[in-house]
């Protein structure tokens, strides 16, 4: 059992800030990948729509044992080791540049090769990221449960996260296409660009990150290095409903979000003829996306944050599938498609920007359960989780473009391919949006009883541990 010392003081506002600032860099990068790296490697590159498929579930198989391998390793290194630095920060620090210069090449040397060369850069460099993303990513995530002493602190780091995470998605997803639009989405100019500044950005707001944080829950591990194992995980599973219950959501939530992302550019370009509708609509929509990030904290105050979840997903996926009546029936202006879809997967994605505080109850309730608490494994299991969504919505969207006949070199696609590409921006991406919300329906399984049970243990162990240390530190 880890003996854990709190640190004096309450949350501050350079907290807030500096934990923020996490999700802010890492999406930076991450998000472009998300919205623009598909059409970069099929429009730019020249790679096969069902080659990049293949990649992608090559890719994942990599974060399979990527994710929840790092977060095991980060258990291991700081039961063996004690950092005085903490268990977490060190490790953003080390990924910080990786990340940097690893998408900064990701961006601009596949573009300098042709045939074989071009495909060895970019299955290499994109493996190289993902490891710098997942070393950087599982720490930061994991930090919210050293950082917060109780619910409100979750809730409000949480939010934080959710603040971060809304710019670092924004701001890529705004100036990407103008840019790209500037030089033409077939010219490898406009890409390169938007990576490179993104990359730069990104470095610069993650350092921001390490130096505002603290690890306020300092912990000194009794258990062995060796006690912690891959394998705990298993038991996790078959324990944890609460957690079970976020790891289908993850894979939900996130193959609704990379599926629209993706999508999205290909439906601009495709049905609407001009990328640059997707940043009007971005801008159009962000007061919305502001407002419920402002709202949803007080909100949560009154309702808890796993019924303002499930609200907001019940209303984000009732507004999609309005928006897919809609193009049943009449043409829709691009600019209304882009501000409903955006409200509807905005209020979806407030699930995204506060399930952390769920993740930290989670954690909390797995110690409660068997005795362990190994932050860097759960998080990486639950990312593995969100990397299984990503890939299903990238991968799934690639081979899609296929099946409904999408041609790039076409100057007008056939009326199938238009209806194809409205069933996949808007259509199946309510459907996984309701998959989540049944999730948190039907499997979350953390009631206010077991809340109070989690929180008498805690209390116990906090006073148990308190008194150890003092005792020890009167003996000295």
């Amino acid at each position: 059992m880890a003996k854990k010392k709190l640190a004096d003081g309450g949350l501050t506002t350079k907290h807030w800030l500096g934990y923020m600032f996490g999700d802010f860099g890492g999406c930076m990068t991450f998000a472009l990948m998300a919205s623009t790296f598909s059409i970069y490697c099929t429009n730019v590159l020249g790679v096969n729509a069902t080659l990049m498929g293949v990649l992608t579930i090559i890719w994942t198989i990599w974060d399979a044992v990527n994710d929840p391998m790092m977060g095991a390793i980060m258990d291991k290194v700081f039961a063996r080791n004690q950092n005085k630095n903490g268990k977490f920060r060190p490790w953003l620090l080390r990924a910080t540049p990786l990340l940097a210069i690893t998408a900064i090449a990701l961006w601009t040397v596949p573009t300098l090769l042709d045939g074989i060369p071009l495909l060895i850069a970019l299955f290499s460099f994109k493996i190289l990221y993902e490891a710098s993303y997942t070393m950087f990513n599982i720490p930061m995530g994991s930090l919210l449960s050293a950082m917060s002493k109780n619910d409100a602190e979750r809730a409000s780091l949480s939010s934080a996260r959710g603040v971060g995470s809304m710019f670092g998605n924004m701001i890529p997803g705004m100036i990407g296409p103008v840019v790209i639009g500037m030089f033409g989405d077939t010219k490898s100019t406009g890409y390169m660009i938007t990576g490179v500044a993104c990359a730069i950005v990104g470095f610069v707001v993650c350092l921001l990150h390490y130096f505002m944080t603290e690890e306020r829950t300092v912990v000194n591990e009794e258990t062995k290095a060796d006690d912690i194992k891959l394998t705990d995980i298993f038991a996790v599973i078959k324990k944890n409903r609460a957690f079970v219950a976020l790891c289908i959501h993850g894979v939900c939530i996130c193959t609704m979000q990379y599926l629209t992302e993706n999508i999205s550019m290909y439906m601009y370009s495709a049905v609407y003829d001009d990328v640059t509708y997707k940043t009007i609509a971005s801008v159009l929509s962000a007061p919305f996306m502001l407002g419920s990030m402002v709202a949803v904290p007080f909100l949560c105050k009154k309702l808890g944050l796993e019924k303002i979840i499930r609200y907001t997903l019940l209303a984000g996926g009732a507004i999609c599938g309005l928006l897919f009546v809609m193009h049943l029936f009449m043409e829709v202006n691009p600019l209304v498609h882009g501000v409903i879809l955006g409200i509807g997967t905005g209020l979806a994605m407030v699930s995204i920007q506060m399930q952390w505080g769920l993740v930290g109850e989670a954690i909390d309730y797995n110690e409660y359960l068997i005795g362990k608490r190994t932050e860097g494994s759960i998080y990486g299991t639950f990312n593995l989780a969100r990397r299984i969504g990503q890939t299903v919505g990238l991968g799934f969207s690639f081979f899609a473009l296929d099946w409904i006949g999408y041609n790039p070199k076409l100057d007008v696609q056939g009326d199938g391919t238009i209806f194809g590409f409205k069933i996949l921006c808007v259509l199946t991406p309510a459907l996984f949006i309701l998959g989540s919300w049944a999730a948190f329906k039907f499997v979350w399984n953390i009631t206010p009883e077991i809340r109070a049970k989690m929180a008498a243990k805690k209390s116990d162990i906090t006073d148990n541990a308190a008194e150890e240390i003092e005792a020890q530190e009167t003996k000295n």
